[in-house]
C-alpha cells in the first residue's frame, strides 16, 4: 500500500508589491498609535496592554500557522498585532526597566543578525518567496517581531537624540527607504538585503507618521489624536486587504497556478 504523502503548503506570505508596502506602513503606524491608545487613552497601562496584545498576537499566529496558503486577512492581522507587540517590547524595556535606547537598539540589531544567521544556516535562504514550511515561517515571524522592536528603538533613539520633530523624522526615514530602493535598482543591492533593510525602516517611518497625525498641534502634530489616527489607518488596512482578497493581486504566481 502506498503511504499518502503530505501535500506541501503554498507560500504563506504575499508578493512584494506596492500594496504590500502601503499596508505595511499603515500597520506600523497603527502599531504606534494603537499602543498609545490602549496604554494611555483607555488607561490600561503598559503592562495590561502588553498582556492583551501578546495574547491577541498568539491567537493571530495560531491562525496564520494553521492555514496552508497565504490568506490576506489572516496574514495582515498577524502583522498588525505583531507591530503593536514589537512597539510594546521596546516601550517596556525603556519605560519600565530603564534600558537606554542605545542599548535596546544595539541588542535588537544583534538579535536580528542572529535570527538571520540561524535562519540561513538552517534553510540556506532568507527569501520571503519560499516561506512554505513551518520552520521557515517560524523564522520569518521571529525576524518580523525583532524588526518591529528594532525599528521602534532606533526610531525613538534618532527622534530623541537629534530632536528632529515629526515631519523631519518622517522625511528622513522616507529618504532612507528611497535610497535603499535606488541601491537595489541602480547599484544592484541584493534583493533580500534590500527588502529586510526597507522592512526595518518602515517601522520608524510609520511611527513618525502616527506621531505627526496624533500629536497635539502645540507639539508639532496635526492633532487627530491616537483614537482617530488608529481608526483611519485600520480602515485603510481593512479596505486594502478586502481589495486584495477579491483581486488576488498580491498572491505569488505559484499560488495562483495551484
Amino acid at each position: 500500500m502506498t503511504t499518502p504523502t503530505r501535500r506541501p503548503q503554498l507560500n504563506k506570505v504575499p508578493e512584494v508589491t506596492v500594496y504590500f508596502w502601503i499596508i505595511k506602513i499603515l500597520a506600523t503606524t497603527v502599531g504606534e498609535t494603537c499602543a498609545d491608545y490602549l496604554n494611555m487613552t483607555l488607561g490600561w497601562g503598559l503592562t495590561n496592554t502588553t498582556y492583551v496584545m501578546a495574547a491577541l498576537l498568539l491567537a493571530a499566529l495560531a491562525i496564520q500557522f494553521g492555514v496552508r496558503r497565504y490568506v490576506p486577512w489572516v496574514y495582515w492581522l498577524a502583522v498588525t498585532t505583531i507591530s503593536v507587540v514589537g512597539t510594546l517590547i521596546t516601550d517596556n524595556l525603556t519605560d519600565h526597566l530603564g534600558v537606554p535606547l542605545q542599548t535596546t537598539t544595539t541588542v535588537f540589531a544583534v538579535a536580528l543578525v542572529a535570527v538571520f544567521g540561524v535562519w540561513f544556516a538552517c534553510e540556506r535562504t532568507l527569501s520571503i518567496h519560499t516561506i512554505h514550511t513551518a520552520r521557515r515561517e517560524a523564522f520569518y515571524w521571529l525576524a518580523i517581531l525583532v524588526t518591529f522592536a528594532l525599528g521602534t528603538a532606533a526610531g525613538d533613539l534618532i527622534a530623541e537624540q537629534f530632536a528632529l520633530g515629526y515631519r523631519t523624522s518622517m522625511l528622513l526615514f522616507a529618504a532612507v527607504i528611497a535610497l535603499i530602493a535606488v541601491a537595489h535598482r541602480v547599484v544592484g543591492l541584493d534583493a533580500v538585503v534590500a527588502f529586510w533593510a526597507a522592512y526595518v525602516m518602515t517601522r520608524p517611518l510609520g511611527a513618525s507618521i502616527g506621531d505627526l497625525l496624533s500629536a497635539p498641534r502645540a507639539d508639532g502634530g496635526v492633532g487627530l489624536g491616537a483614537t482617530w489616527t488608529s481608526v483611519v489607518f485600520l480602515a485603510g488596512i481593512i479596505g486594502l486587504v478586502a481589495y486584495l482578497t477579491v483581486t488576488r493581486k498580491d498572491v505569488t504566481p505559484s499560488a495562483v497556478a495551484a
